[in-house]
């Protein structure tokens, strides 16, 4: 589906109500700016140089579902295809229902910590963030270990460490319910307004959950970060930081995305770029991913609660195949 400027039409309802409103029927004349008006409620984003709407570069559809008879979307609850190139949305399986995120949530948490973090600080992994449960996904990080930000980043988004994401929440936040107010904030600016995050790893919480729609919105503005492409494509990362004694540790994290680990292959001629997976029981098996086509053009690709590993793959190649070259795009 082609992008559509669905905010020119509140714009154009916003004119009408102040040209036609009045008290007691009496009109009322009304000096009015379609730019200024707009902006003012947040239509618009102006600067000096031009004026572009919300919807501007965005994929937009309004259709749920379409394109699920041509492959086997019935291993998954949801999933998108959205071309970033042409900003067309070439697949749609249930791309605006409620669905929760897992550890795909670690993207806006990286997000969020490149914008109020400073990469050189350091943080020392406090006794909550080292207290993970035994089947959780963890850096394996001890209280009292020092590290940069920097390098915590990549356990969080390489190793998918949950005791990585509480750290790093706590050493720019103070907290997880400070870091988690900033979350919810980037993620409402980027227009994703049917979200909401209470942590920032995405264990099952039921007040947390996002949609395919608004985790395109939020992946999309976190490629546009060269630093967040540096750490997320990364297939593997060795860190040396200090212990809580004193003494120099060190590790090597491998990238939990199949992908870029060796373990899967994507179709021919598409180039993974980066992603980030996520499992719980709850949300199944997950995938956001970006790739660029067989024509160069930008792919992201998103898949929500798989059935099982092997599955998430198998139709995240599908739906590359089908729907992500440049002559299948709708």
């Amino acid at each position: 589906m082609k992008c559509i400027g669905k905010i020119r039409l509140l714009a154009a309802a916003l004119l009408a109500s102040i040209l036609l409103g009045g008290c007691g029927g009496t009109s009322t004349a009304v000096s009015y700016d379609l730019d200024t008006t707009s902006s003012r409620y947040g239509l618009i984003k102006t600067t000096s140089e031009k004026t572009d709407f919300f919807s501007s570069g965005l994929c937009v559809t309004q259709q749920d579902n379409f394109g699920l008879e041509q492959v086997d979307s019935q291993v998954a609850g949801g999933a998108g295809v959205f071309n970033l190139t042409t900003g067309n949305c070439a697949y749609a399986q249930n791309i605006f229902g409620t669905m929760y995120p897992a550890s795909t949530t670690k993207i806006l948490t990286c997000m969020t910590a490149l914008e109020y973090g400073d990469l050189n600080s350091s943080i020392t992994v406090s006794e909550y963030a080292a207290d993970q449960a035994s089947d959780s996904s963890v850096a394996n990080l001890e209280a009292g270990d020092v590290m940069s930000l920097h390098d915590l980043l990549y356990g969080l988004m390489l190793r998918s460490g949950n005791d990585a994401a509480i750290a790093i929440a706590e050493g720019v936040a103070g907290s997880v319910e400070n870091f988690a107010d900033l979350m919810n904030a980037k993620a409402l600016s980027l227009g994703a307004t049917h979200s909401h995050f209470v942590t920032p790893h995405g264990l099952h919480d039921d007040d947390h959950y996002t949609t395919i729609y608004d985790m395109y919105l939020i992946f999309q503005e976190a490629i546009r970060d060269e630093r967040f492409l540096a750490i997320a494509g990364s297939s593997e990362y060795h860190v040396v930081y200090t212990g809580g004694d004193g003494a120099p540790k060190e590790q090597d994290w491998r990238n939990t995305n199949q992908y870029l680990s060796g373990a899967k292959r994507a179709p021919e001629g598409f180039q993974v770029v980066c992603g980030k997976t996520g499992t719980t029981y709850e949300a199944g098996y997950c995938l956001v991913l970006y790739s660029k086509n067989p024509q160069g053009q930008d792919i992201v690709s998103i898949v929500y609660n798989a059935d099982c590993s092997l599955n998430l793959y198998y139709l995240m190649n599908e739906l590359l195949y089908t729907f992500g070259e440049a002559h299948a795009v709708m």
